[in-house]
């Protein structure tokens, strides 16, 4: 179609769309971009919440200075109340026409925001300083779900938790029964005087024991002695040469 920027079947979405919005296009974007992807009951729901002030809007793109929310785990927010209310409104515009459809249940498969116009505003007085005054534009297009959908999606979260509870069963199972029980065979009976006789004792190995061979003690005596006496005969052979 012309009028969007998405192109999408008549017959099977349903769309609405607002011009002119006198808004932020900043907020506008940012409210839009935490419902897109969602179910018409998720997306209402958050938008009242932050319409009423219990709920903030995570700003992602446009959070230059802004505070940090604890609500968000610490990241950045506001309660842009004037946008939230406008998405709303155009929200339930396009949940009418999806009803007339004879849709259900609805997604929202695409939402944007724009700016749109701007006209220029002087100051009073004579001065020269202008300013902008900027209009926005706003966008929904709603798919229609269905029902076959649904019940494939509940049948297989049914049979995963089916699996699961059975794995969990088969664990406890597992645990609690007992191990079976192996016999014991009884040691065979043996009588201690066939040991006895059978057995001999294996006198323990006694290391070699090392000779020791002591040396013979001699006396300053007897050296003394044979030292005379090698003296006398070596006399004795002199006086034998002489003679």
């Amino acid at each position: 179609m012309k009028s969007y920027s998405y192109k999408f079947d008549k017959e099977s979405y349903a769309s609405a769309r607002l011009e002119g919005v006198d808004a932020s296009h900043k907020d506008l974007i940012e409210v839009c971009g935490r419902i897109r992807n969602k179910n018409i009951e998720v997306a209402i729901d958050l938008l009242e919440k932050a319409s009423n002030m219990e709920l903030p809007i995570l700003y992602k793109r446009y959070n230059k200075r802004l505070g940090h929310r604890r609500e968000l785990g610490g990241q950045k927010g506001r309660y842009p109340q004037k946008a939230v209310k406008i998405v709303l409104k155009i929200l339930k515009n396009a949940i009418a026409s999806g009803r007339q459809k004879g849709f259900d249940s609805m997604l929202i498969s695409h939402i944007s925001a724009n700016r749109k116009f701007e006209y220029p505003r002087l100051s009073s007085k004579g001065r020269r300083s202008r300013q902008g005054f900027g209009l926005s534009r706003i966008e929904i297009v709603l798919k229609k779900l269905t029902e076959l959908s649904k019940e494939v999606k509940k049948a297989e979260k049914h049979a995963n938790k089916d699996e699961a509870k059975e794995a969990e069963i088969k664990k406890v199972e597992t645990k609690d029964s007992p191990e079976p029980k192996t016999e014991q065979q009884s040691p065979p009976q043996i009588n201690p005087e066939k040991e006895k006789t059978d057995v001999k004792k294996e006198e323990p190995i006694k290391p070699a024991e090392k000779k020791k061979t002591e040396k013979p003690r001699v006396k300053l005596k007897d050296i003394q002695k044979s030292e005379k006496g090698s003296d006398s005969d070596t006399k004795s052979k002199k006086k034998a040469t002489n003679k």
